[in-house]
């Protein structure tokens, strides 16, 4: 057998490479980012019980084999707010199912609310399959109301494929990976088989310590809060990143800080945690917190901090 033959041989039994792009939609806080965090095998996108937590886009890349999945993690979409940093995050979502090959539309068990009727709505429009997602079925005490509420919402769209799940739990989410794998298309990887996300370590570093801010302050911390990494140096082995965080008002800057600065040094020290893992180095982080009033109602002040259609 000669050179040339081995080569046709090996063609023919390569498996044919396939991706896709795959955005996961739905109202805020009912399960994306965790869904997208469970399938990828790794946090990518951060998580907290409040609404709204995910502000951008996040693209998760997931290879196995032949096969690439490029996620689409969005904000949740909602009643439209005049506010600019609300009416971005909605683009935001909504610019997503415009070249996409699949959907993921998440719910919360059988609850349904005026803004699941919203994304509905948008969804109707969409040319590729979307697939329902019930996410924390594990929770729902009466299940002989899954089944009515999943008839109901197929007579309102033809869904591709339904999938009862807990996101938090990982349950039953393979179903959800051998859909993927079997409905995008042919096609080369647009990514390297070994990178999980487009973003920049800037970007995952920032999100990461708002991350850590929303979870520490519940309920006391309005959403006007954002974090910019300002600068960021590696010297002998040790990354040494220095972020500020802004809100609106004094009283909010009072918040976050603490008494003493313990709040502040609580949430530095968990975010530097995250930040070691992430990097696989020692961190050396220093944060500030700094008022800027009206920031998240600023088209200028929004791009300048990374909030970019």
């Amino acid at each position: 057998m000669t050179a040339s033959d081995h080569t046709e041989t090996d063609k023919e039994g390569a498996e044919e490479q396939k991706c896709g792009f795959v955005a996961i939609v739905g109202r805020p806080n009912v399960g994306k980012s965790t869904l997208m965090n469970h399938l990828l095998g790794q946090k990518l996108s951060i998580t907290s019980r409040k609404p709204q937590t995910t502000r951008h886009s996040i693209t998760g890349i997931l290879s196995e084999g032949a096969h690439q999945v490029v996620f689409v993690d969005t904000p949740g979409i909602h009643k439209p707010v005049n506010k600019a940093i609300n009416q971005y995050m909605n683009r935001s979502a909504l610019s997503s199912l415009k070249d996409v090959d699949l959907v993921l539309f998440l719910v919360d068990r059988t609850h349904w609310t005026e803004e699941d009727e919203l994304v509905l709505g948008h969804l109707q429009n969409a040319r590729c399959p979307v697939g329902l997602v019930i996410n924390k079925v594990d929770q729902v005490s009466d299940r002989a109301q899954l089944l009515p509420h999943i008839d109901t919402l197929n007579k309102r769209r033809d869904f591709a494929e339904v999938f009862p799940i807990s996101a938090l739990r990982g349950l039953n989410l393979e179903p959800i990976r051998e859909w993927l794998f079997r409905s995008i298309p042919a096609g080369p990887h647009h990514f390297p088989d070994d990178q999980i996300t487009d973003r920049t370590l800037r970007f995952l570093a920032a999100e990461s310590i708002r991350e850590k801010l929303m979870r520490q302050l519940g309920e006391e911390l309005p959403y006007a809060a954002t974090v910019e990494i300002e600068s960021w140096e590696q010297d002998e082995g040790v990354v040494h990143i220095h972020a500020l965080i802004l809100v609106e008002r004094d009283g909010q800057k009072r918040i976050v800080i603490g008494s003493g600065g313990s709040r502040l040094k609580q949430i530095g020290t968990e975010a530097r945690k995250d930040l070691e893992r992430l990097l696989d180095e020692r961190v050396m982080l220093n944060l500030w917190v700094r008022v800027k009033a009206g920031w998240s109602d600023d088209d200028r002040a929004l791009r300048s901090l990374g909030y970019r259609d």
